[in-house]
């Protein structure tokens, strides 16, 4: 059952019950089902998007968790697509909560708040499902999973559980949606079923992706220093470079015969031919030499006028 204790707090606290399932292999421990699909079974059509931003949220609110607590969960927010098939969290922030043998509470006030919080920032986010770290569904994920089914304005709850444990040195993602089961209507008759999803990032999340790459790389010490402008517009260029020749060695091995031609990686690359400008090499290098002084200026000007305003300060303080 689901009692409220107070306005702060929900709590929830259930016994044991019987429940029978069709079509799944079921694992009970106390009164929440698990279910593992079996090939009788029918997976519900949907698909997630999730940002890294999510990923590093959920670490850095494990790593923040409090003494001889196992598992931490929190609030998903994101956004439903316009045909309703597919779901992309962008954001999420964590939930208070506290779990016993037979019990849990949850700070749902705290929830509340920061929903109205996050909203007045950016009115786009809704909330999409929760999450939890730990390798498995515990026992009280059907009665929370409930709770975030309510909570989402259209469609399901994501349930996104993120494995902390490093097995086989990575980080297991999964993503699950409920689907009720059973003739009565209980909160624990449920059964999570895995559905696919991707990570999507854009141009200014691939940098600090690779600068985290780079310290994993680095066995020393596991850390890695931000990259100069110039070290950046060089890594940017051999990136080009490399991704020229690639295009040039397929158009190649597609006029000798020696693979078969695609015509959708054809219309990509004329319109890119055609929205490159014809100029030559001379005219090009000037023009690059004459963007790369007009960079190099800015960045002598702001370090002179930083200079300036060190100095200043510092004859103020004198003063």
């Amino acid at each position: 059952m689901i009692t409220h204790q107070s306005d702060l707090i929900l709590s929830l606290d259930f016994t044991t019950s019987d429940t029978r399932l069709m079509g799944g292999q079921v694992s009970q421990s106390s009164a929440v089902v698990t279910v593992v699909p079996t090939a009788s079974t029918t997976p519900l059509s949907a698909k997630t998007v999730i940002r890294p931003l999510v990923f590093f949220t959920i670490l850095d609110h494990f790593l923040r968790r409090n003494e001889n607590q196992d598992r931490v969960i929190g609030t998903l927010l994101g956004r439903l697509s316009d045909d309703h098939s597919s779901i992309e969290i962008t954001n999420c922030f964590p939930v208070p909560h506290f779990e016993s043998d037979d019990r849990v509470e949850v700070d749902m006030e705290h929830h509340s708040t920061m929903i109205d919080l996050y909203q007045r920032v950016n009115p786009n986010e809704a909330v999409v499902g929760w999450y939890a770290t730990g390798s498995n569904l515990n026992s009280y994920s059907a009665l929370i999973q409930d709770y975030y089914n309510r909570e989402v304005s259209s469609g399901q709850s994501v349930h996104l559980v993120l494995d902390t444990e490093l097995n086989e040195n990575s980080l297991g993602v999964r993503t699950f949606i409920s689907s009720p089961v059973g003739s009565l209507t209980k909160p624990e008759n449920c059964m999570f079923v895995p559905v696919p999803f991707t990570v999507k990032y854009n141009e200014s999340e691939i940098t600090g992706l690779d600068v985290i790459n780079q310290a994993a790389q680095n066995e020393a010490d596991g850390t890695a220093g931000l990259v100069s402008d110039m070290d950046a517009l060089e890594a940017a260029l051999l990136k080009v470079k490399e991704m020229l020749q690639r295009v040039a060695q397929y158009v190649d091995q597609v006029v000798a015969g020696q693979v078969p031609g695609n015509n959708v990686v054809g219309r990509y690359i004329m319109d890119m031919l055609t929205a490159t400008p014809k100029l030559d090499s001379a005219a090009f290098e000037q023009m690059f030499h004459s963007h790369l002084q007009d960079v190099l200026m800015v960045v002598y000007l702001s370090d002179l006028t930083r200079t300036q305003l060190n100095i200043a300060e510092r004859l103020q303080r004198l003063v």
